[in-house]
């Protein structure tokens, strides 16, 4: 184990952890009040995190791949 662990903290992680998070109190409160229309929002808002965090890592905002062994 490396002596630097930037496990989550970089802004690609905040990002996605906020985006994730809105979208599942969003799809949750769509259950709570039977709104499929607002659960299927959330999914959406979800999947598109993920697209989102991965565009982020991919412009150098997330954390550096390790280099692997030969």
């Amino acid at each position: 184990m490396s002596a630097h662990d930037d496990h989550g903290k970089t802004p690609a992680a905040w990002t996605v952890l906020v985006i994730v998070t809105a979208a599942f109190i969003i799809g949750t409160v769509g259950l709570f009040i039977g709104s499929w229309v607002t659960f299927w929002i959330s999914v959406g808002v979800l999947l598109l995190g993920a697209i989102i965090g991965k565009v982020m890592q991919a412009m150098g905002l997330g954390k550096a791949k390790a280099p692997t062994a030969s």
